[in-house]
């Protein structure tokens, strides 16, 4: 099939289609085309072309590759037999395509947003649609000449603020939609700012309250209360207020709605769009209209949920396409612990997420973790998240302290029990970005929100950035990335939390167990607890830092003590872990000041002379993360020019 000359002109406010025969994506519809950032050149790469668009396509239902989405047998069909979609795409390519490198950079969208711009590239958070240098912060993935593409996945994503999502057919039986009794848990608080009004994952088939049971509880631990019909109303299909008018939820507070539902899409479609997308993008010679060369190699990176979602892709086999071609060459997964996305199953629920407080009893945490394989003696099951079918990408995998702590990521390198560490595969590097809490990135603030201690500031980013190049390396030019650095067993840098060495620093609230990771259960009506995994997390030195993982200069040569976790304050539930939080908690100057308030960590002056000092040390670090392809030279120099600036420091004569 010919291409439309709108396509070769651009491509704006055309459609590219596609022969079903040559490729699952069907259709390409571009909306809008145009220069980024006016026109702003980024390094040696010069300028890039935003690209917005839908793009269509439709599965097999009957193909091996399609055959384990969740009620892909009750999807419709169309006059091919196939199960249709749609999804919107959003593209940032070399304008001129020589200069680039002719490689994929795939994120996966978190909740619709796009990640990059406020984590790897230190640009603005929240923003989905950057449009100034400014706003691209470091732009390290268009200096290095990448076409950075997005698609949506999940079909309950929002697409406010230039969100992507899925479009996805409802599953039915005879003709009309299936309808069935879940369960959903509803929290005010913890994941963001209070609500008046709690939102359902699913649309209620009826909105009589009588036909629902709403239950609440403070802790996991405590019985469920039941509100009483009375206590509560449906405001829509979608979501539910408490009564009498006024009443709002109680912070933290475990909410539990029972309801039939209705009108669930088959979500397990967001993987195979993924995969047909990017599958497109590499072989189909129509995608020469969208990229302006061939793409020898894609390469795919997550962050939290979406790093959970590359976890279940590479498991689940999607990363093999319906002509067995392999997808992602290439995936970094950051900041996933051991978890997946409960996804590819009828009234599925991908934002959940289980921490120490909320989202229990999910099917998130599935043997196999680990990328060895190992045996389970829990559900007496054998395996590894590699299938070692000649589809797997090169996989690397980071994490922050907080998913020791909250998302078992010891589980990616012990055995099921924490009785002894494991070597992974050659095709498989784990790190652990100490002295971090899970959403960290630059500028943030040493805050107390809900939490009890100040919350950490501390940038993992340039560990990140450093192991994308590694990972890039490692898929074009088989360039070995640096060894896995996590603490081990064996090197008694992985401990029980009970068994951590945290200092006694006053006023400061000290965790003292981790979230528990036990195999999935009936999430609808959950039964008492089964056996669970032995979940490890990273020792300490006597000033609270963690001794393993990559130690960036803020850890190696601190100011003060980083974790990865925090607990909450009143009138949240007390004493739990805080979400994925961690603390923050800053030397004192001199050692009058902390003599006075009894803290054992030497203070800042009795550390560093002055700053020639101070910056002495940071350069020792910096150039041994260097060496070690585990920091960039860019990074570097912005380590050692921060050092020789920090006030807290004294100057010297």
């Amino acid at each position: 099939m010919g291409w439309p000359r709108a396509v070769l002109a651009g491509m704006l406010g055309a459609s590219l289609a596609v022969a079903p025969a040559a490729a699952v994506i069907t259709e390409i519809e571009i909306l809008r085309s145009e220069p980024l950032a006016g026109g702003a050149a980024f390094g040696d790469t010069g300028g890039y072309v935003r690209l917005v668009g839908i793009a269509r396509g439709e599965v097999d239902p009957l193909d091996p590759a399609n055959r384990g989405i969740a009620n892909i047998d009750k999807a419709p069909r169309n006059a091919r037999g196939n199960v249709a979609y749609q999804t919107d795409i959003f593209i940032l390519r070399p304008a001129d395509p020589a200069k680039g490198n002719g490689r994929i950079l795939y994120e996966v969208n978190n909740r619709g947003r796009k990640m990059l711009f406020g984590t790897l590239m230190d640009g603005a958070a929240g923003n989905n649609n950057p449009d100034t240098p400014a706003e691209l912060g470091n732009a390290l993935p268009l200096r290095l000449g990448f076409t950075l593409v997005w698609s949506g996945w999940d079909p309950d994503a929002p697409r406010a603020n230039g969100g992507l999502a899925l479009d996805a057919p409802v599953a039915a039986e005879g003709g009309q939609p299936i309808v069935a009794v879940i369960r959903d848990e509803l929290v005010s608080g913890t994941r963001g700012a209070p609500v008046d009004t709690l939102r359902l994952s699913h649309q209620a088939a009826s909105l009589d309250p009588a036909q629902a049971q709403l239950t609440v509880r403070q802790r996991q631990a405590e019985p469920r209360q039941a509100v009483p019909p009375a206590g509560w109303a449906f405001v829509d299909a979608r979501s539910i207020r408490l009564l009498p008018a006024g009443s709002t939820p109680a912070p933290g507070a475990l909410y539990e709605l029972r309801y039939k539902a209705t009108n669930a899409r088959v979500m397990g479609l967001g993987f195979a769009a993924t995969r047909d997308v990017v599958s497109f993008l590499r072989h189909d010679p129509a995608a020469l209209a969208l990229t302006g060369r061939q793409m020898t190699h894609a390469l795919a990176i997550g962050i939290s949920q979406s790093g959970r979602y590359l976890r279940d892709h590479i498991s689940q086999g999607f990363n093999r396409d319906e002509q067995r071609r392999r997808v992602f060459d290439g995936v970094l997964s950051h900041i996933a612990g051991v978890g997946r996305v409960f996804f590819n199953a009828p009234f599925a629920q991908p934002f959940r997420t289980g921490t120490q407080h909320e989202d229990h009893d999910y099917p998130e945490n599935a043997f196999p973790f680990s990328a060895a394989t190992l045996t389970d003696p829990i559900t007496e099951t054998t395996g590894a998240l590699l299938r070692d079918d000649g589809f797997d990408p090169l996989l690397i995998e980071t994490n922050t302290s907080t998913e020791y702590w909250q998302k078992g990521a010891s589980l990616l390198h012990t055995d099921p029990m924490g009785t002894r560490d494991v070597a992974l595969p050659a095709t498989a590097r784990v790190y652990l970005i100490a002295g971090t809490q899970h959403g960290g990135r630059a500028g943030l603030a040493s805050d107390r929100g809900p939490a009890v201690n100040p919350r950490n500031p501390h940038n993992p980013m340039p560990a990140l950035r450093a192991l994308l190049v590694a990972l890039d390396a490692w898929v074009v030019t088989g360039r070995l990335p640096p060894p896995s650095r996590v603490p081990t067993i064996a090197a008694g840098t992985l401990v029980a939390a009970e068994a951590i060495g945290f200092p006694d620093i006053a006023g400061v609230a000290v965790a003292r167990a981790a979230n528990t990771v036990r195999p999935p259960g009936d999430w609808v009506d959950p039964q008492s607890a089964a056996d669970a995994y032995r979940v490890l997390v990273p020792k300490v030195d006597s000033d609270g830092n963690e001794v393993g993982g990559i130690r960036l200069p803020d850890i190696a040569v601190p100011l003060g003590t980083y974790t990865g976790w925090n607990l909450y304050k009143a009138p949240y539930p007390e004493g739990e872990l805080a979400d994925r939080d961690g603390s923050f908690i800053a030397f004192a100057a001199t050692k009058a000041e902390r003599d006075s308030s009894g803290d054992p960590r030497p203070a800042i002056a009795e550390r560093y002379r002055d700053r020639a000092a101070y910056v002495a040390k940071v350069e020792q670090v910096v150039a041994a993360l260097v060496r070690d392809r585990l920091l960039l030279d860019e990074d570097a120099a912005a380590y050692i020019a921060r050092a020789k600036a920090e006030a807290r420091v004294a100057p010297g004569p």
